[in-house]
């Protein structure tokens, strides 16, 4: 495999040495299918049940998860000017996933045969991501670099992207799409963030423990819960469906940001994190939210979980074959 220089600081890491060498994908996806699991085991075996679980729910997504955003995307210094073409490729993504996601009822073989409802719970799978994955994964490949690229891209997807999960779902169960969005906690919490990155502001080093702790909670109660409302004989809902917004996530999402990278020029650590963000898993909060407004949350959860494995294949595709063109 030729060589190609990922700088990160002084140190420069070949093509190889980041993907034959660097990183263990399965590693690093098993500890959160690993908690999916054991929330899943607790709440069949356990006397913590669903009573209990539907209270975590409650907890992670209004407090817990908006901690986190609010504090991954102020720790980081972001320079929106300097990073034109990272932002604009960011977007695309973003919306290039969003529409494939919502033409899926359309596709040939599923026209007329997707339930709206089950797919407006579903079609955030396709779009949506693990950011928890994703700042781990980026540290490992290009150090601080990789952070500040990944930490943009969160702070310029999130709200794009829960626009683009909320929608559906609320126009489906018959609620005021603005009223939704200006009451989600994530959105409420990214761009708070955001806001208070740009002018300058920080957490008080007194609260900053309390706040990384919290935001730490989130990965480890948001999973559990995940997997406490899982119920594997879901899939059986929607079976075509849940291949197709898989097949999005996990195989149109970075073929999709392969050709993005060439379009917009990227550099090396860009296309690099741009490409790595294309195929992570879904995010654990889609369980979450779509249960909060009343939808078909064990069906989620399971292509949640898929997802979480599926990411084992899609990682490695973007990362080692994808790359290699860019």
């Amino acid at each position: 495999m030729p060589s190609c220089p990922l700088r990160s600081g002084s140190t420069i890491f070949t093509r190889r040495s980041c993907y034959s060498q660097g990183v263990n994908y399965a590693q690093l996806l098993f500890p959160d299918f690993s908690l999916i699991l054991i929330g899943y085991l607790i709440c069949r075996f356990t006397p913590l049940n669903r009573a209990v679980w539907a209270q975590v729910e409650q907890l992670v997504y209004f407090l817990f998860f908006p901690v986190l955003l609010f504090h991954s995307i102020l720790k980081s210094p972001l320079d929106l000017s300097a990073a034109s073409n990272l932002v604009g490729a960011g977007w695309a993504l973003g919306l290039g996933g969003i529409a494939m996601a919502y033409s899926v009822p359309y596709w040939p073989g599923l026209k007329g045969h997707v339930a709206a409802r089950q797919h407006a719970a579903s079609a955030q799978i396709a779009f949506r991501f693990n950011s928890f994955i994703g700042l781990a994964l980026a540290e490992r490949l290009t150090g601080p670099p990789g952070l500040l690229v990944i930490a943009l891209l969160i702070g310029i997807s999130v709200p794009l992207m829960n626009i683009g999960a909320v929608w559906p779902m609320a126009r489906h169960a018959k609620r005021g799409f603005l009223g939704e969005l200006l009451r989600n906690p994530l959105i409420i919490g990214t761009a708070s963030g955001l806001a208070a990155n740009l002018a300058g502001l920080s957490i008080p080093n007194w609260a900053e423990p309390t706040v990384t702790r919290i935001g730490g909670a989130s990965l480890t109660l948001g999973l559990m819960a995940a997997g406490a409302g899982l119920q594997l004989a879901a899939l059986n809902h929607a079976k075509l469906l849940g291949l197709a917004v898989l097949l999005i996530r996990h195989l149109l999402m970075p073929l999709w940001a392969l050709a993005l990278c060439l379009m917009f020029g990227l550099n090396q650590v860009q296309a690099t994190i741009l490409l790595m963000f294309s195929a992570l898993p879904t995010a654990s909060s889609c369980y979450v939210l779509a249960a909060r407004m009343g939808y078909d949350g064990a069906y989620v959860a399971a292509l949640v979980t898929l997802s979480t494995l599926l990411g084992m294949l899609s990682l490695p595709l973007a990362l080692g074959v994808l790359r290699a063109f860019v």
